[in-house]
């Protein structure tokens, strides 16, 4: 599935209450996914952007865009520790857009159990599910993307 040309959407929790350590994990991820192909939210790894894009943005607009960019995206790499209604819509739209998902979970750091609608469909669907630590993060990518 790999490939220069693959258009990967990073989903994460963007107003969900992440701590400071999520912006270093949510950045190295997005540097990892520009190696498999164009990470169209390439942003989402740069707390500050989103910050500045979110004051002088409506809640309209972002939607509209992010619901595009889904559209366009091959993939969808979704990092699903924080529980965030958000990202849980973005995976419903690229599951009915038949789009390839990996959810990524710390359960070390997460604040509460990964939901069953996401855990239970692992393998389904084009879903796939992996419990990460940081340190995984190369591994885990090479092997899905690989």
């Amino acid at each position: 599935m790999s490939g220069k040309n693959l258009k990967i959407y990073f989903g994460r929790s963007i107003r969900g209450g992440q701590k400071g350590e999520d912006a270093r994990v949510f950045s190295m991820l997005v540097k990892e996914l520009m190696k498999y192909g164009k990470v169209l939210t390439e942003k989402f790894g740069d707390d500050q952007a989103i910050q500045k894009e979110d004051a002088v943005t409506s809640d309209k607009a972002i939607y509209q865009a992010d619901l595009t960019l889904i559209d366009q995206s091959d993939v969808m790499v979704a990092e699903v520790s924080n529980p965030s209604l958000g990202v849980g819509y973005e995976i419903g739209r690229a599951h009915d857009g038949n789009k390839k998902i990996l959810c990524l979970y710390r359960p070390k750091d997460a604040p509460k159990k990964l939901s069953a609608m996401i855990r239970g469909a692992d393998g389904i669907n084009n879903l796939t599910v992996r419990d990460y630590e940081e340190s995984a993060i190369p591994s885990i990518l090479s092997d899905y993307f690989g």
